[in-house]
């Protein structure tokens, strides 16, 4: 979790994984949105860029402050919750897991969430943060109303819309401003009815198709170079409240599990590379099985202790099977030291300018290395894989698109240009990493 207890001018900044460092001159975490209006205009008359730091989350350097390092920090919690409308307006610092205990007291849940709850609610939103389940989007669909501050010193308030400021705030990697406030969609209290299961990847892919419109969430871990694939599929029932023992039990377990041993096997491979292949089988033969009900919020989450790096594309749902097929075949012949299960999921597709899936119901394929591992290779054949299938990375995972990519990928890219120009004319939240990426020579 985030410690604000680092944070110092001039001190070393890096990101959860470890693989992006910066020493920004300036840091700051505002108490207000007076405070952070003064932080940007100040930036304005002195020329430096500003990045909101969120939890440090991401692998890529999407967050990597240059000049002026921003916390949203002290900027925390539910402001209101409008129960005829269904939403909650929250400060935008929020870390994800403080949110659905607010929402609970409420009577309301999240519609949905992903399987790490660390990160901040602006950097979700800003990078698209997502969970799984074909009829539902990332957390950015669920923003009704963004309350920002542009790189004019200026609050902003925008309802969403059929407009291009909406599809350009839906996705923004902060390049717009740095959000403050959020209103989003909420639903009433839900619990989920959680089952995970064996099945072999032919068995899955031949039914899959149907799989993901039978169930409101499903997810898959695929272990590298084996024929087993663990399926976890989630739907949503009347509130149902997990026992404290049994939830210190199934914490247990996946400390122990999916995190303690996990960890030995991986300490393993980095010692001995070409363990890799024996210790995804041993890992795919381990899978747990079995079935627990929650509250959406408790059940969403998993404890994620062994660090790594991520590398995660959306491609055309309709290419999955395709794409699948190719990564197993690649894999069975174990060019790579890799043993991190592969995680697939589904999303809705969404209109926003710099959305991942442009519209389009998608598949996620997210591919990790161990931490201390050689990734290169891997993620060099992860991106050209990747190309082929017309993918796009979640901004906050590693890639290497080149700004000739980004035009291709993103028809409406310079549409979000035309609109950031007129909410920070002076690049203020234009960082060297996102110059490289949004501008071409």
């Amino acid at each position: 979790m985030f410690s604000i207890d680092k944070w110092k001018n001039g001190e070393k900044w890096t990101n959860w994984a470890g693989n992006v460092v910066a020493y920004p001159g300036e840091m700051y975490a505002p108490t207000s949105v007076e405070e952070v209006v003064d932080i940007v205009s100040r930036a304005q008359t002195v020329g430096k860029t500003i990045r909101v730091t969120g939890a440090a989350h991401s692998f890529s350097a999407v967050a990597m402050p240059e000049h002026i390092a921003l916390s949203l920090h002290n900027m925390r919690g539910l402001i209101a919750v409008n129960e005829e409308q269904q939403e909650a307006t929250l400060w935008a610092g929020t870390y994800l897991y403080e949110i659905g205990p607010l929402l609970a007291q409420y009577g309301f849940g999240l519609i949905n969430m992903g399987d790490i709850q660390e990160q901040s609610l602006a950097g979700a939103v800003s990078t698209g943060t997502h969970g799984t389940g074909i009829t539902l989007g990332s957390l950015s669909s669920a923003v009704t109303k963004w309350g920002f501050v542009d790189g004019t010193g200026t609050y902003q308030e925008h309802v969403r819309g059929a407009d291009d400021l909406s599809e350009a705030l839906h996705v923004s990697l902060g390049m717009l401003g740095v959000l403050v406030k959020l209103t989003i969609k909420v639903i009433p209290l839900y619990s989920l009815h959680y089952i995970g299961s064996k099945d072999t990847l032919t068995n899955g892919l031949a039914h899959f198709a149907t799989d993901i419109r039978q169930h409101r969430h499903v997810e898959w871990f695929y272990f590298p170079g084996s024929e087993t694939i663990q399926v976890k599929r989630m739907n949503a029932i009347a509130p149902v409240y997990q026992g404290e023992w049994s939830k210190r039990i199934e914490l247990l377990k996946l400390q122990v599990v999916e995190n303690g041993a996990f960890f030995v096997m991986s300490e393993l491979c980095k010692w001995k590379p070409s363990m890799s292949g024996a210790m995804s089988k041993l890992a795919a033969a381990s899978v747990v099985e079995g079935e627990k009900i929650g509250i959406s919020y408790e059940i969403f989450p998993s404890p994620r202790s062994v660090k790594f790096q991520e590398s995660e594309y959306a491609i055309p749902l309709t290419q999955f099977e395709a794409c699948m097929e190719e990564i197993h075949a690649t894999l069975q012949k174990d060019l790579f030291h890799v043993h991190f299960p592969l995680e697939c999921r589904t999303t809705a597709g969404e209109a926003g300018y710099l959305s991942p899936t442009q519209g389009q119901e998608s598949a996620f394929i997210a591919f990790h290395m161990y931490k201390g591992m050689e990734e290169g290779p891997y993620f060099q054949w992860i991106y050209t894989l990747m190309k082929k299938y017309h993918g796009r990375p979640h901004w906050g995972k590693q890639h290497q698109l080149t700004a000739e990519d980004v035009d291709t990928l993103y028809p409406n890219l310079q549409k979000f240009h035309a609109i950031r120009q007129v909410y920070d004319p002076q690049q203020l939240f234009f960082t060297g990493y996102l110059r490289k990426l949004f501008l071409q020579n």
